[in-house]
């Protein structure tokens, strides 16, 4: 006889980003508040779908200009995942986290998936953001790509550089 093995699809089809900007000498983390249907009033990190043909760093980078009107950006690769289980859907939608840092002069421009934008500190951030796990994501971001004063990051190439 044969077992049957019930397994949950896990869906990965978008990205989520976190940006960074030093500002008075303190990183802050920009979070915006949903304007459309889905998510309403929500505040969020950035997050799209990944579209036909272009790879998840690529759908970060277009997201990133596309929610904030952010065009210069390092970005890199958090090792962080946004997940959920859809108990609708029955699956569990996974995506990969990318956390860029936001040149100096860099200014946002919201489109009109959103209200209102703020950088705030890490601990505001994970107080504010809506979504069950966004405070664990900020979390690892925080230790990975914020390094105390006594501590020096190691110097990495971007995305861009890497992949181009």
């Amino acid at each position: 006889m044969v077992e049957s093995t019930r397994a949950i699809p896990v869906i990965c089809s978008g990205i989520a980003a976190g940006l960074l900007k030093k500002i008075d000498d303190e990183y802050k983390v920009l979070l915006l508040k949903r304007s459309s249907s889905v998510l309403h009033g929500a505040w969020c990190y950035i997050g799209g779908s990944i579209e036909e043909g272009e790879k998840a760093w690529e759908a970060a980078f277009r997201e990133i200009r596309e929610e904030t009107g952010i065009n210069e950006v390092s970005l890199y690769v958090s090792n962080a995942f946004d997940e959920f289980y859809s108990p609708a859907g029955n699956y569990i939608y996974k995506a990969p986290v990318f956390v860029g840092y936001v040149a100096d002069g860099q200014n946002v421009v919201l489109n009109d998936e959103h209200s209102e934008y703020r950088w705030l500190s890490f601990e505001e951030a994970a107080e504010t953001a809506a979504l069950p796990g966004n405070d664990e994501v900020l979390k690892i971001d925080r230790k990975t790509f914020c390094p105390q004063k006594t501590v020096r990051m190691a110097s990495r190439s971007t995305l861009k550089e890497e992949f181009r």
